[in-house]
């Protein structure tokens, strides 16, 4: 990554990074859609299996999830496995720019239906939570367009989730389809500093 004398990434290389991350975003987001149905349900059992046999879901009290849209790897089915097994379930509304308000939740009727296009929680005061304060029990299920064999994420572009990340202090997943995975973000000129890893990635 080049640097100017401020110390900050030049103009050339920040626009090459910016380039590098759309051209992957919209290859990511065609190989998603494009998905057979077989192949989307069956990567989202794959998902489901291997996501449930981590110990970090074993041990977690609390999920942290969002609610996935369209061809996204399916989490209303882990919500309902968290729910079952008696766990916190906590979804996301969006709050701002870059910033996300956590709510439990005991049930997916309800939810109510974003100018994004997002189902979220009601902000409901006595179900607020902050995610800061939660301990080495709860465990994040984050989404993402491509993820590497490093636990790197590219997002949609919109920063929520590297700003959530840099304070959660709890177990991070990322799950994507295997089409989404690759080797090296860096190496396809698609991260930067800011961007924040998972710890895990589950792919199917």
């Amino acid at each position: 990554m080049f640097r100017g004398e401020n110390g900050l990434v030049d103009g050339p290389a920040q626009a090459r990074t910016a380039d590098a991350k759309a051209c992957l975003r919209a290859q990511m987001k065609s190989a998603r859609e494009g998905m057979p149905v077989s192949a989307w349900i069956a990567g989202n059992e794959a998902i489901r299996a291997r996501l449930f046999s981590l110990d970090a879901w074993k041990r977690a009290s609390c999920i942290l999830t969002y609610l996935s849209v369209g061809a996204e790897a399916d989490t209303r089915g882990i919500v309902q496995r968290a729910l079952a097994e008696g766990k916190s379930v906590v979804l996301p509304r969006c709050s701002g720019p870059r910033a996300l308000r956590w709510y439990r939740v005991d049930t997916l009727e309800g939810l109510e239906h974003s100018s994004l296009g997002l189902d979220e929680p009601p902000a409901d005061p006595a179900r607020e939570i902050d995610p800061a304060q939660l301990g080495s029990n709860a465990l994040a299920v984050v989404p993402g367009l491509a993820f590497d064999v490093a636990g790197n994420r590219l997002g949609a572009g919109g920063g929520y989730y590297d700003a959530f990340l840099q304070s959660f202090a709890g177990a991070t997943v990322g799950i994507c389809f295997a089409a989404q995975q690759v080797e090296s973000l860096a190496a396809l000129g698609a991260l930067e500093e800011h961007d924040q890893p998972v710890q895990t990635v589950v792919a199917g």
